[in-house]
């Protein structure tokens, strides 16, 4: 796996930076050339993952979400999402489309969503440690060229 381009960024777990994480994402995978529809759905996910950090890793405190992307050999894009909050007990469950533990407006879609727009997801976390989201994307135009 050849790293051809990484950027890295941190700010605080508040709701109006959701929008800011969607959006430096988005530009850094712009030198790929995707298709309108690949990034929406990059934006999608990365929305989605820095959500759930705001809404349930740190749902009592603020706290720092960390976002890595990553360019990689072939036209593949890898975004890490990362907190530093209070974890998921079961993972398995939590990805089940329609859980959720904090009901009313919450769907519980997060990771369905995350799974449908992109080609691999990976989540890691450690209760009272934190979670990391790793999400994977190729970018069809760019493969086509490196052939």
């Amino acid at each position: 796996m050849k790293i051809i381009n990484e950027t890295n960024i941190s700010f605080m777990s508040k709701s109006n930076n959701e929008s800011f994480a969607r959006s430096v994402v988005s530009a850094f995978v712009l030198q790929l050339d995707p298709t309108i529809t690949e990034l929406a759905d990059i934006k999608t996910a990365v929305s989605e993952a820095v959500t759930n950090c705001i809404v349930h890793a740190y749902k009592y405190e603020m706290g720092t979400i960390y976002i890595t992307v990553r360019i990689i050999e072939g036209g593949k894009i890898q975004i890490k999402i990362r907190d530093k909050g209070c974890g998921i007990e079961n993972i398995h469950e939590a990805m089940e489309p329609l859980f959720t533990t904090m009901g009313g407006e919450r769907a519980g879609l997060g990771f369905a969503v995350m799974q449908s727009f992109m080609d691999k997801i990976r989540v890691n976390s450690k209760v009272g440690k934190g979670t990391t989201i790793t999400m994977e994307k190729s970018i069809i135009r760019r493969a086509k060229n490196n052939e």
